[in-house]
C-alpha cells in the first residue's frame, strides 16, 4: 500500500505571491487525471511541488544559481530524468512502499490551459514543461518530524546505517579520470558557503562567526587533505545521495518473510549537480549526523555514526567527519540565507527574520561541531551474555554531546580478518579469530583506534569483555595519557542466565558475537575481578 500525506498536513508555502500562470492553473483540481479534491502547493528555492490526491508533481523553477542551473527547458527535463534515476537506486523492486518515484511527465498545452501528457510518447516533443511524478507519503513519517515528536529510535538509526552501508558498497565508484571528490573539490563548496554567507550577513557578530568558521575550515582542510586523497584512492568517493538530512528520509512500512516492519528510506537525492552527489561516503552520512544534532537528538547521532562505522569498517571516517559535518551545517545556513534574501525581496520581513534565525542557528552548530567538548573514555567489563552490548547501547543513546563512538571487539575482530560484522567465521574455540594471537591483535587495534579518536575529540566507548586486569589497565593508562576521564560499564548476571542468553543469541543469529557456552566456561577461568580502585570508576549501568 502506497503511503500518502495526511489531509491538511502541509500548508501552502510560497516565496512570493506572484506565481507563474502555469502553477496557478495547476492549482485547479480538475486538471488532474485522477480524482482530486484539492491541490496544495509547497515551494522551495528550486521547485514547486503540487500535492494532488495520492500523487506529488515536482516542477523545477527556471532559476540559476552557482550550484543549480534550471534556466532552460532542456536543463529542467534533464534534471527531472536524473532525479528519477538517482532516487530509484534507493528503492526495492519487491517493496512497493519504497517505490516513490514514478515517471517524468510532460506538461502540454499553454501555461494558462495546461494538461498532463503521457510519458514516453510524442507529448514530450510538444511539452512546455516537465514534472517528476511521485507517490505521496505521510509527511508525519519524515524523520525530522519523528525527531520533533520524540518518535525516532536507535533502531531507526541502525537500520538507516545498514541501508546506507549496503547502498554505498554497491554505488558506482569515481574513476581516476572523474573530476569528482578530489580534495580541491571537497573544499570548493565550503568556500562557496562562506562567500554566500559573507554577502548575506552584515551584522558584525554574524560576520565574525563566519570568519572564525572560514579560518577553521581552511586549517582543518590543510590537515586532512592527504587523507582525503587517500580515501579517494581507496574508492571512498562514490555516487551518493548528496542531501541526506532528516527531511529527506522517511519511514515506510515494508513486508518481509518475518512480517511487517518499518524502514528508513532516503529520497530527494541531488539531481542538479554531479559535484554534490559524487562525494566521499563520509560526507553523505555526516549530513544526517549533523541534522540529528540540529534537532537535539545527540544520542541518536552517536548511534548512527557508530552503527555505520561497524557496518562499513571505515576507520578513517571519524578523522574527516567533523570537517564534512561543519560544512553541512554551512550548507543549511547558506540555503536559509538564500531564502532570507528571496523573502526580503518579496517584502516579507517577518519570514525573512525567521530565516535569519535559521542561518544563525546553523552557524552556531557549525561552530560547535568544529570545537567539541572534552572527550572521555569508557570500557565495558563482563562475561559473554552479561549485557555489555545492551548497556553500551543504552549509554550511547543517552550520551548528550553527540560526539561518542562505540568500538565493539566482536566487530573489530572480524574487520581485522576481512569479515563483515554479521559474518560467521567458523572459528573453533582458541583457534582462528579466537586464537590468543587474534585476541591480542583485537585489543591492540582497539587501543590504537581509541587513542586516535580521543586525540581527535571523540568520546570512545569500547565494548569488550576486559576480563583481565592488564587489558583494563592499558586503557586506563591511555585515558591518563590523553588527560580524559575514564569509566567502566560493569555488567554481571548469574551463570545460569549467561548460558541461557548465549544460547538464545546463537539461535537468533543476528549479532556480531560468536561466543558459545564453551567460550563462557573458559572465560570463567580467566575472569580477574575489578579491584577497589577500578570499582570506584564504575559508571552506573543503565536500567
Amino acid at each position: 500500500m502506497s503511503a500518502k500525506f495526511r489531509a491538511g498536513a502541509r500548508k501552502v508555502i510560497r516565496m512570493n505571491d506572484a506565481l507563474p500562470p502555469l502553477i496557478t492553473a495547476l492549482l485547479d483540481p480538475t486538471r488532474y487525471p485522477q480524482a482530486v479534491d484539492r491541490v496544495e502547493l509547497v515551494e522551495t528555492h528550486g521547485a514547486w511541488v503540487l500535492l494532488a490526491g495520492d500523487s506529488a508533481y515536482k516542477i523545477k523553477k527556471p532559476v540559476r544559481f552557482a550550484f543549480m542551473d534550471f534556466s532552460t527547458l532542456a536543463l529542467r527535463r534533464q534534471a527531472c530524468e536524473t532525479e528519477i534515476r538517482v532516487n530509484r537506486r534507493f528503492q526495492q523492486h519487491d517493496q512497493p512502499a519504497t517505490q516513490l518515484y514514478r515517471a517524468v511527465v510532460p506538461i502540454v498545452g499553454t501555461p494558462e490551459q495546461p494538461h498532463w501528457g503521457v510519458p514516453g510518447t510524442t507529448d514530450a516533443a510538444q511539452a512546455i514543461e516537465f514534472a517528476v511524478l511521485m507517490h505521496r507519503f505521510d509527511e508525519a513519517s519524515r524523520l525530522d518530524h519523528l525527531c520533533v515528536r520524540g518518535a525516532l529510535t536507535p533502531a531507526h538509526m541502525t537500520g538507516l546505517a545498514r541501508r546506507m552501508a549496503l547502498f554505498q558498497a554497491r554505488a558506482t565508484v569515481a574513476s581516476t579520470s572523474d573530476p569528482w571528490g578530489h580534495p580541491t573539490a571537497a573544499m570548493r563548496w565550503p568556500r562557496d558557503n562562506i562567500t554566500t554567507l559573507r554577502a548575506a550577513l552584515t551584522e558584525p557578530a554574524d560576520a565574525a562567526l563566519v570568519h572564525v568558521l572560514s579560518s577553521w575550515a581552511e586549517q582543518r582542510f590543510n590537515a586532512i587533505e592527504p587523507l582525503l586523497a587517500r580515501r579517494r584512492q581507496k574508492e571512498r568517493v562514490r555516487e551518493g545521495h548528496g542531501d541526506l538530512h532528516l527531511g529527506n528520509l522517511v519511514l515506510v512500512h515494508t513486508q518481509g518473510d518475518d512480517g511487517a516492519s518499518t524502514e528508513v528510506l532516503p529520497f530527494d537525492a541531488i539531481e542538479f549537480n554531479d559535484d554534490l552527489r559524487w562525494i566521499d561516503v563520509a560526507n553523505d552520512m555526516a549530513f544526517a549526523w549533523m541534522d540529528l544534532l540540529n534537532h537535539g537528538c545527540h544520542g541518536l547521532a552517536n548511534v548512527l555514526l557508530s552503527a555505520w562505522l561497524d557496518d562499513t569498517g571505515d576507520v578513517s571516517a571519524p578523522t574527516v567527519w567533523t570537517f564534512f559535518a561543519s560544512y553541512r551545517a554551512g550548507v543549511r545556513a547558506k540555503v536559509a540565507a538564500i531564502r532570507m534574501q528571496q523573502l526580503r525581496e518579496a517584502g516579507d520581513a517577518e519570514q525573512a527574520g525567521a530565516s535569519l534565525g535559521d542561518v544563525r542557528r546553523y552557524l552556531a552548530l557549525a561552530h560547535d561541531i568544529a570545537h567539541p567538548p572534552k572527550p572521555q573514555l569508557l570500557i565495558t567489563h563482563g562475561l559473554s551474555g552479561s549485557g555489555k552490548t545492551w548497556a553500551s547501547s543504552q549509554w550511547l543513546a543517552a550520551e548528550t554531546s553527540g560526539r561518542a563512538v562505540r568500538l565493539r571487539s566482536d566487530v573489530e575482530r572480524k574487520r581485522l580478518h576481512g569479515l563483515s560484522a554479521l559474518a560467521t567465521s567458523g572459528s573453533e574455540l582458541n583457534a582462528g579469530l579466537y586464537s590468543p594471537q587474534a585476541h591480542g591483535d583485537t585489543y591492540a587495534s582497539l587501543l590504537t583506534r581509541s587513542r586516535r579518536l580521543l586525540a581527535e575529540g571523540w568520546t570512545v566507548l569500547v565494548d569488550a569483555a576486559f576480563l583481565r586486569t592488564s587489558e583494563r589497565q592499558a586503557f586506563a593508562s591511555l585515558a591518563e595519557e590523553q588527560g580524559v576521564p575514564f569509566h567502566i560499564l560493569a555488567c554481571e548476571a548469574p551463570v545460569a542466565v549467561l548460558r541461557q542468553r548465549i544460547s538464545e543469541r546463537q539461535a537468533r543469529g543476528n549479532d556480531a558475537s560468536e561466543a558459545t557456552v564453551a567460550v563462557l566456561e573458559q572465560q570463567l577461568g580467566w575472569l580477574e575481578p575489578l579491584s577497589d580502585a577500578e570499582r570506584a570508576r564504575v559508571w552506573p549501568t543503565p536500567g
